[in-house]
């Protein structure tokens, strides 16, 4: 058995306790905090800051070659704990550049440079070993290696093409991860990986394109989403000159105004750019959240861009193309024979289950209402007693929590606002208010009920409606996934039948 003496000197042997400190450290650093970057680095610096302490107390300098009288059986162990400390210190570094290494203000994108930093503190681990633990020339070393380093360059010519310009593309970063890109030859799509040979965009049909990196670096390309990801939208409205181009501008802006999908934050215009017999043709520009939001934005603007124009009575003009075949200038009306009421309940899908003879009796109730610009329509949880279709303006829907205002969306010609307190009894979710001049027709609960006791089943067809509009509501506020549709229309459908006294 080790008595007391040998079992001292096996502990405080400097071998022992630098073999100890190692396995220990890595044990702690690559196992227990494996998948905990910052944890992992502040325990490696910790056990590299013991180990260089151990050493140097022993007088093992880690750095400097070892003592020329030491034993064959020290050399060995002084090297061992040399390639030990020499590891440990790499594996702190990396750590570091793992955690640590950002580039312009932003986490690196991609593990490109993060490699080529940790491949270069390799190298210098290891040529430290070279130089310090087996006293060999680095120099000499080097230069040996320069004729077996010219062979691999010819032979990976493309390859180490490919890796250089990826290196100095992640340099110069003209383009990030979530990008999108459109290159010289066409070829467009966001980006989803840089590495060291190539970089992937998914393009918009879903499909994934690798584009090497030498081939981008010599592209003359554009970057869809810099210097911000806000994108500029433009599109062209032509209308026979039926009215002066500065009515027609102020139309234009009230689309922008009632847009949902451009940022309102950014500037939008609207310019006259032609002016000829045939026609006006004006240019609306704005901006989006980013690219992925164009086509959606394109197709509201252009839905509200009719609505607008049926409002203020302007007829769309034919293409400028010269193909397109003559219209005929009419003095018909732009809506119709029928009246307004009358055209606005046909414009409405929440009526559209009723028969023409219900639709007449229902308009000839209903009333015409102004707002001036900024003035309250409704408060907010107020129950309006009748439903508003908006004839021509703009509102906006805020709602207040606390101090917090959020806006819910804005409503254009052809949409109505008060149906859940017409029809069920409740409360506004957020103040409604004028952006604009805005004119309604009103339906009061007196003008529905009669047509609901001659046909009750108008409450079923009612309660499907709302409760879809409902859902689509709730999903915009994130309060709901929208799959409460079915749930919902028998509860909208009792108590529109008891607010009705069906």
């Amino acid at each position: 058995m080790l008595n007391h003496t040998a079992i001292i000197n096996v502990v405080t042997d400097p071998f022992v306790q630098t073999g100890a400190v190692a396995a220990v450290g890595a044990w702690v650093t690559r196992v227990l905090l494996r998948g905990h970057p910052t944890r992992s680095l502040v325990g490696q610096l910790v056990f590299f800051l013991a180990l260089t302490v151990l050493l140097l107390y022993h007088a093992i300098v880690p750095y400097e070659p070892g003592p020329a009288n030491a034993s064959t059986l020290q050399r060995v162990f002084i090297g061992i704990a040399k390639v030990i400390w020499w590891t440990n210190a790499a594996w702190s570094l990396i750590s570091l550049v793992r955690v640590f290494l950002i580039f312009e203000r932003q986490p690196q994108q991609g593990r490109l440079l993060q490699d080529l930093v940790v491949g270069i503190i390799y190298v210098g681990a290891i040529l430290s070993v070279v130089a310090y633990v087996f006293n060999a020339p680095v120099g000499t070393l080097i230069a040996t290696s320069g004729a077996v380093a010219i062979m691999l360059g010819l032979a990976l010519q493309s390859t180490l093409g490919d890796v250089f310009s990826g290196i100095a593309l992640n340099l110069a970063r003209p383009y990030g991860i979530g990008d999108w890109i459109v290159l010289s030859n066409g070829i467009e799509g966001k980006v989803i990986e840089t590495n060291w040979r190539a970089t992937h965009l998914l393009s918009g049909a879903n499909d994934l394109v690798v584009v090497p990196n030498s081939d981008l670096a010599k592209a003359r390309l554009t970057n869809l989403s810099s210097p911000e990801r806000s994108h500029g939208v433009t599109l062209t409205a032509r209308f026979r000159p039926t009215a002066p181009p500065s009515a027609m501008a102020d139309v234009m802006r009230s689309v922008l105004l009632s847009s949902n999908s451009r940022l309102p934050d950014h500037e939008s215009t609207v310019a006259v750019v032609s002016l000829d017999a045939s026609a006006i043709e004006l240019e609306l520009s704005f901006r989006v959240e980013d690219l992925a939001a164009v086509a959606k934005a394109k197709s509201e603007v252009f839905d509200l861009i009719y609505r607008h124009a049926k409002a203020a009575g302007l007829t769309l003009s034919s293409p400028s193309d010269g193909l397109a075949v003559a219209v005929a200038h009419t003095d018909e009306p732009p809506f119709g024979q029928h009246t307004t009421p009358r055209r606005l309940l046909d414009a409405i899908a929440l009526f559209a289950s009723m028969t023409e003879d219900e639709k007449e009796a229902l308009a000839s109730t209903m009333s015409r209402r102004t707002f001036r610009k900024g003035e309250i329509v409704a408060e907010q949880d107020a129950v309006l007693s009748s439903l508003m279709i908006i004839r021509s303006g703009v509102v906006a829907v805020i709602r207040r929590d606390g101090i917090r205002e959020t806006e819910l969306g804005r409503l254009a010609p052809g949409d109505f606002l008060g149906e859940s307190g017409l029809l069920t009894g409740s409360g506004e979710l957020g103040t409604i208010q004028a952006l604009t001049f805005v004119v309604t027709y009103e339906i009061t609960q007196q003008g529905l009920a009669p047509l609901m006791q001659d046909r009750p089943a108008i409450a079923d067809e009612l309660a499907s409606l709302l409760s879809k509009r409902n859902a689509h509501e709730q999903l915009r506020l994130g309060r709901s996934d929208g799959s409460v549709v079915a749930k919902a229309v028998p509860t909208l459908r009792a108590r529109i039948r008891h607010l009705f006294d069906l």
